[in-house]
């Protein structure tokens, strides 16, 4: 299903059934091996918590996300929102992380990207090389497992010859397939070759309410970043009624570089490898009594 839909997209796509790459290795270097053991997903707090006006209050753990969705110690990918009360401002957060359990402690290797103050560019760091919590702020979208080696599904799309960005295209091809069932996938994948946009929230919330997707794309700040970029996405293909973000990336480097991923901006040339799996559960934890649609992309 996957690889027919890709290749509507982009010039060349192959997607099989492999055994997941050592992810403690190069690129990755995360703390678990794999993204196999009961893969599921969970949707913390929401756009709503941050748009028109931050609710800054809304903090949470991904170690006790861990516990709520069944899972202590799950082995956590995903995209949110860091903390600004840990940070003291605000940040992308590229979570990374496997959270504790009865007899071993949390290892965060999640990153940060914030506006750098001196020049206004990124500045991306190492979440542990200044806090030692596994905290975050507003939201959240995450796929979680028991962190094991098995069968993955290996997604190779190169040159983009539609509009679709590489997430929206594995997407959009799921609801087109399934329709009224939903399908939830997530993973990392990386950008090998090419640029691609990529915004950062400005270290200050903004002063004025957010009210349209304009106003949301004038506060952010848009920048052009080079690969390898190592992107954890979570998506779904379709809201069951929950009032789910449907698809959510994040991504770091080696260079220096990070964010929210928006698409790629060199088609010719990029090549994207990723490693998904679909979840088998999903979680919404403290869903927005209020909610809209601004600022969803």
């Amino acid at each position: 299903v996957l690889q027919k839909g890709l290749k509507e997209n982009f010039a060349d796509a192959e997607v099989s059934v492999v055994d997941c790459p050592d992810l403690t290795k190069e690129p990755f270097h995360f703390p678990a091996k794999g993204i196999c053991g009961k893969p599921r997903i969970a949707d913390v707090g929401g756009v709503p918590y941050l748009i028109p006006v931050a609710q800054t209050e809304k903090v949470y753990d991904l170690n006790t996300v861990a516990k709520e969705i069944e899972l202590p110690g799950a082995f956590i990918l995903g995209a949110g929102a860091a903390s600004s009360k840990i940070l003291g401002v605000n940040a992308e957060l590229i979570a990374i992380v496997q959270s504790k359990s009865e007899n071993k402690p949390a290892v965060n290797g999640s990153y940060i990207a914030q506006i750098n103050p001196a020049d206004k560019g990124c500045l991306l760091e190492k979440y542990s090389s200044k806090y030692n919590d596994c905290e975050f702020g507003l939201l959240a979208n995450l796929y979680a497992s028991e962190g094991q080696p098995g069968k993955v599904i290996e997604v190779k799309a190169n040159g983009r010859t539609g509009e679709l960005n590489f997430v929206t295209c594995l997407r959009q091809t799921l609801e087109k397939h399934y329709g009224e069932k939903p399908v939830g996938m997530g993973g990392t994948f990386i950008i090998q070759k090419g640029k691609a946009k990529i915004h950062i929230m400005p270290t200050e919330f903004s002063a004025c309410p957010l009210n349209t997707d304009e106003d949301v794309n004038n506060w952010l700040k848009f920048f052009e970043m080079k690969a390898p970029l190592i992107c954890q996405t979570v998506f779904v293909s379709r809201d069951p009624g929950f009032d789910l973000r449907v698809e959510h990336t994040h991504c770091f480097s080696h260079h220096g570089e990070g964010g929210h991923y928006h698409q790629d901006t060199s088609p010719d040339s990029v090549q994207y490898l990723g490693y998904l799996l679909p979840a088998e559960q999903l979680f919404r934890i403290d869903r927005p009594q209020e909610t809209h649609l601004v600022g969803r992309d």
